[in-house]
């Protein structure tokens, strides 16, 4: 477990200096441990260990070094109090929730979330007896109140939806969760903490994959999780016995209780890291780290070039509609300057006249954009989620996650904005 230690920095000085302080003669960058194991002199040290008495390392399926350092700046970046780093970010969606859930459990998800993460929600937790219930993002507080069960453990959603481009409010959802003994959590991915802090408007979780943004460059696959300390455990224990009672597979430790505010992160690294061992590797920390030193400058340059682009497509007779949260028209442009007031993302969607059809000619017509199935990263890419990313779906299930049949995700990179809407006008008018 990883705990956050305030420093008093902005987050533009925290990109590059959170989570690894050197001392004298060490490493200035963050050093790779590339070892699955470390040596301890005597049996009892290591034993500690094992029953989580002292702090350390033993194996790198649990911890490690790299991958601590790195989940200690984006804990800061966030504002949490604990975190860690998975495999990828499918990974610390499926650890978030399943850290708090058990077989007979119900919790609550927006219909709008990444279509892999609603596959996995509904299709592959209801095989392991967690049953899930989907909402619409504009549910009221009153509506949202009756969706509840006894047995409801949790409510999850996206910052801002993908691919859809909605903004999530935060507040309305985090209200109704407390209200009813449970915590929120959110997949900060597309706004990442840059551009959003989800603690601040009473969202307890974190997530990300930070194989988006946080990477930027379409490097290395990981995710992590941050713990904002803020839920009260105990208060609910009946609710989460994970959590309040022991475990007999620790001696009979009882998280809360033992660890206070570092319990959830400690459960998850302590069984489920334990159990299903989706450690992100020392190497891709190490990357991971390196992109982040630039998030600050690259989110601004992204959501710079995206609301040109946006602009552009609002006004050009052969785009049939336009979602991105940074124009005024957008209708969750409100939601984007409470949440996201200093810019959302680089990410957009947008439909053309002619429907399907006409989104892909417009697509296989495009030259500098990329077609393909990352987003969030330097390089600008399209995707169509229909025939693509969400074609697990049937036409329900996109209708209820709000994806029309010709909604194309638009990425926008780091390249010459103006070069970038050419592509685009020689592709529309091909379309």
């Amino acid at each position: 477990m990883v705990e956050k230690k305030m420093n008093g920095y902005s987050k533009e000085t925290n990109c590059i200096l959170a989570g690894w302080t050197p001392g004298q003669g060490e490493s200035r960058q963050v050093p790779i441990v590339q070892s699955t194991t470390f040596k301890y002199d005597t049996s009892d040290a290591m034993g500690r260990l094992f029953d989580l008495e002292a702090s350390g390392y033993f194996y790198t399926r649990l911890q490690n070094p790299t991958n601590d350092h790195v989940a200690a700046k984006l804990t800061e970046l966030e504002g949490g109090f604990a975190g860690m780093l998975t495999s990828s970010g499918q990974a610390a969606n499926f650890f978030a929730v399943f850290n708090i859930c058990e077989n007979g459990d119900h919790f609550i998800a927006s219909s709008s979330i990444y279509g892999g993460t609603y596959n996995l929600f509904g299709v592959t937790m209801k095989k392991m007896g967690i049953e899930v219930t989907f909402v619409d993002n504009e549910i009221t507080e009153e509506e949202l109140d009756k969706v509840f069960r006894p047995n409801t453990k949790c409510v999850f959603g996206e910052t801002i939806t993908n691919p859809t481009v909605n903004i999530f409010d935060i507040e309305k959802f985090a209200k109704v969760a407390h209200k009813h003994g449970v915590p929120l959590i959110m997949d900060n991915t597309f706004a990442t903490p840059i551009n959003c802090n989800p603690f601040k408007f009473g969202c307890d979780i974190v997530t990300h994959s930070t194989t988006k943004y946080l990477d930027g460059h379409s490097v290395c696959v990981g995710g992590a999780i941050i713990d904002s300390g803020n839920f009260d455990w105990m208060a609910h224990a009946e609710k989460f016995p994970g959590l309040c009672t022991p475990d007999e597979s620790y001696h009979g430790i009882t998280y809360a209780t033992k660890f206070g505010k570092g319990a959830y992160i400690t459960k998850a690294t302590a069984q489920l890291m334990r159990d299903f061992g989706a450690i992100q590797s020392p190497q891709h920390a190490f990357y991971l780290n390196v992109s982040i030193e630039s998030l600050a400058l690259r989110m601004k340059r992204h959501c710079e070039s995206a609301l040109k682009i946006a602009q552009f497509l609002e006004k050009h007779e052969k785009v049939a509609w336009i979602n991105y949260p940074g124009l005024e028209s957008d209708k969750n442009y409100p939601l984007a300057r409470k949440y996201c007031p200093n810019g959302t993302c680089g990410v957009m969607a947008f439909g053309i006249k002619g429907g399907r059809d006409a989104s892909i000619r417009f697509m296989d017509n495009l030259k500098l954009v990329f077609i393909d199935t990352h987003v969030a990263d330097a390089k600008s890419g399209v995707l169509h989620p229909a025939s693509h990313t969400h074609r697990q779906l049937t036409d329900e299930q996109l209708r209820e996650a709000g994806i029309n049949p010709d909604l194309i995700r638009f990425s926008v990179g780091l390249e010459d904005p103006d070069e970038i809407i050419e592509d685009l006008k020689q592709a529309l008018e091909k379309a």
